[in-house]
């Protein structure tokens, strides 16, 4: 990859499978995206590719270009219209604000926009894996990026080790951006048995020098799609605990929302019972959003609606500060 071209990048890690990687690395880039950020997200889990889908673009193939391949774009730089208020933030006209937004352009590289048919088996021995990691490294021509996000399998397997190996060798080059690879994102749900296996992971950070921008606890909660309640189903503060004990910051505990996974899988912008709270936030009884009228517009858009975009507002905006604040 033209690196220079890359002012940071963030792994995505867990020691863990099925916590859920790929959905917090879809919602870091829309929530970067939506701050004006311009974002690329590289998806290195070569068995199971799921970032195509998680950005409805499970169709769109990779252009062959002279030096690499282009990748997919998810969206362009653009600005987004003012959202409806909730019916419990209605104002008497000249007193709601609801702005425009100007969002940062996102694009996406993975190995399911390369295999011919979405749904064959990526039968790979480790060598070949490590050759794929190394050319997604080295051949895709992006953008100028403010970030780069890298999906990564679970565990500490051949794609890590190739993927650490090459990323310390670009960035140590004297052209790269100071604190290019500025760390790892590490992500966990509340079970002893998902904080056993990323407590390995952290091991595996500190041993390979990646710096740990933060834990995310993820499926701590369930938002309920008919009424206004959170649930904690699967018990929460299993990551804030383990943060502390390996001394890295906390980024926070996100709940399930089935509407977050409407949104993926069907396009369909969220809607929550009126008082519906997320993040201090009332998220519910969006107004001036017929019902066939909620599959229009893009996903980023769409995003905006989710009562999950507040969490990742705040976790975006924290990683940014301090990441940046290492640039000087």
């Amino acid at each position: 990859m033209p690196h220079e071209n890359i002012k940071h990048i963030v792994l995505v890690l867990s020691g863990k499978g099925g916590v859920g990687k790929s959905s917090i690395t879809t919602q870091l880039a829309l929530s970067l995206s939506l701050r004006g950020h311009t974002i690329g997200v590289l998806d290195i889990d070569l068995t199971g590719p799921s970032i195509p889908r998680f950005f409805g673009i499970e169709e769109a193939k990779v252009r062959q270009a002279p030096g690499g391949w282009i990748p997919v774009s998810v969206h362009d730089e653009q600005v987004l219209s003012p959202l409806p208020l909730p019916l419990s933030s209605q104002k008497p006209a000249g007193e709601a604000k609801n702005e425009e937004q100007r969002i940062g352009a996102l694009s996406c590289m993975s190995l399911g926009f390369i295999l011919a048919n979405r749904n064959d088996a990526v039968i790979w021995r480790g060598p070949k894996k490590t050759a794929m990691v190394k050319q997604f490294l080295t051949d895709v021509l992006w953008p100028p990026l403010d970030y780069l996000l890298i999906d990564t399998p679970p565990g500490t397997s051949d794609e890590h080790i190739s993927l650490l190996e090459n990323l310390h060798l670009q960035t140590s080059s004297p052209s790269a951006p100071r604190n290019q690879l500025a760390g790892a994102v590490v992500v966990t749900t509340p079970q002893a048995i998902s904080i056993s296996d990323v407590k390995k992971e952290l091991n595996f950070c500190k041993k390979t020098g990646i710096r740990v921008l933060g834990v995310v606890e993820n499926m701590a909660g369930f938002v309920c799609p008919n009424c206004k309640e959170c649930t904690n189903v699967f018990s929460k503060g299993g990551g804030e605990v383990m943060a502390r004990e390996f001394e890295v910051p906390f980024l926070g505990s996100v709940p399930i929302d089935p509407q977050f996974v409407e949104l993926v899988e069907e396009g369909t912008r969220p809607v929550y019972p009126e008082g519906t709270i997320i993040a201090g936030k009332d998220v519910g009884g969006e107004v001036g959003v017929e019902d066939e009228k909620r599959k229009e517009g893009l996903l980023v858009d769409k995003y905006r609606s989710c009562s999950l975009w507040p969490l990742f507002d705040g976790i975006v905006g924290g990683l940014d500060e301090d990441i940046r604040s290492r640039d000087v």
